[in-house]
């Protein structure tokens, strides 16, 4: 058997003349050409694999697997965006108009599940991000928690809590409640609809800063950048400040606006599920992540698969903690880094191959960093220093040759019988 699979795998017996109508010669060189052009790309695609393990360089094991989930999303986006340009693929939800606003919906719905039952598994930045924005405090929470997970809830912390709100009242807080009620969830306000629209509001008035310092900065710079170079119209320039500022502004509330909203229906469907239910459960708070991302409707069509594409990572990177936690998937040493390395190939694949399918941004940044001509040819200008000495040589060169030839015509004008008058 072995000695069948041995003569099959054989190059002679593959390429020579006894069955075949080619010259073994022609077949040869074919697969010499074949070959050195396939390892070389192959090569190149092993590169950025290999380039890939400068990640080890972190030392923290949770900020290389946010990184490599970061570009399994891109690396995702790529593959999906190659296969439907080619009519090869087609996921459910992508034709419908909304399908980003679907793929956000799924990810917030992990996240707003994993902040309330699994804080854990986000990282601390992530968590205090969410905390600041919200308005129920982290007792609360913890007691929302041990309450779904059928522990004891911590009464003292509870009750110190308690001590400190505005109108202090006295409830009666049991060990083990079926349900967190409104009353602690809020208990500055009786009226649920008035506690979510005050959550909005103070959203708006938190997050109103930082949105507009990032949306007025890129605009600033970009509008300028579009206006100065282009002479002779100085009345744009006096007119680009008001309207990058009009812009800014609106881009600013309307980003706002989505965030705050999406605090205000987190608040709701809380709510609303402890006026028709008795009974608290943990994927409550899944649902209700899920359908509050329902404001990214707000946003503009642009940036919410960018959106989308930011929230995945962390989605998938709780996902992923929580999937090993319970001993559902292998916990494999190092296992972010060869996810980052693979991750790393394919883009540098997109990058070289189809670079169309990337996003503006990160096909920018890679070739900022690689300092890169991939698909991207650069200038002239970029030559080498010895072309550039060349081209200068023959540039001094070339007067001289056209004054040579301007003498040698005046010369044969001068001396030429024919064209003197009568001769």
């Amino acid at each position: 058997m072995l000695r069948i699979i041995s003569n099959g795998c054989s190059v002679v017996q593959l390429v020579s003349e006894k069955d075949l109508i080619v010259r073994e010669e022609a077949c040869r060189v074919g697969l010499l050409f074949g070959g050195f052009t396939g390892s070389y790309h192959a090569l190149r695609i092993l590169a950025g694999s290999v380039a890939g393990l400068s990640v080890l360089a972190l030392d923290d094991s949770n900020r290389r697997r946010t990184l490599a989930l970061y570009l399994l999303a891109r690396l995702a986006q790529c593959a999906y965006n190659s296969a439907k340009s080619k009519n090869k693929f087609h996921l459910w939800g992508s034709h419908l108009r909304h399908g980003d606003s679907l793929l956000f919906a799924l990810a917030c719905a992990q996240v707003m599940y994993a902040f309330v039952m699994r804080p854990e598994s986000l990282p601390k930045s992530y968590q205090d991000f969410i905390q600041k924005t919200g308005p129920v405090a982290r007792p609360v929470y913890k007691a929302v928690r041990d309450c779904c997970r059928g522990s004891p809830v911590d009464v003292a912390s509870l009750s110190v809590f308690l001590s400190t709100r505005r109108e202090p009242k006295s409830l009666k807080l049991e060990e083990f409640p079926s349900i967190i009620p409104c009353s602690i969830i809020h208990p500055d306000r009786k009226s649920c609809l008035a506690q979510d629209a005050i959550a909005a509001s103070n959203t708006f008035r938190k997050t109103f800063p930082l949105y507009f310092s990032l949306t007025f900065v890129p605009f600033v710079v970009l509008r300028l950048q579009k206006v100065l170079p282009f002479p002779g119209v100085g009345f744009l320039f006096m007119d680009a400040p008001v309207r990058t500022c009009w812009h800014a502004l609106t881009g600013a509330v309307r980003s706002t606006t989505f965030l705050s909203a999406f605090v205000g229906i987190f608040q709701g469907v809380i709510c609303l599920h402890r006026k028709v239910a008795t009974k608290d459960h943990k994927l409550v708070y899944w649902f209700a992540g899920g359908i509050s991302a329902l404001s990214i409707l707000l946003e503009k069509k642009a940036r919410r698969g960018e959106l989308a594409l930011y929230v995945l990572p962390r989605a998938g990177d709780s996902l992923w903690y929580i999937l090993v936690n319970r001993h559902l998937l292998p916990d494999i040493k190092n296992a972010e880094v060869t996810l980052f390395c693979a991750c790393m190939g394919g883009i540098m694949y997109y990058l070289e191959h189809e670079p169309d399918t990337m996003a503006p941004l990160l096909r920018g940044l890679i070739r900022r960093f690689l300092a890169s001509r991939i698909s991207n040819p650069g200038p002239i200008s970029s030559r080498s220093a010895s072309y550039t000495y060349l081209q200068t040589l023959d540039a001094m060169k070339k007067p001289k040759l056209h004054e040579n030839k301007e003498s040698e015509v005046s010369v044969s004008e001068t001396y030429n019988l024919e064209s003197i008058p009568g001769l």
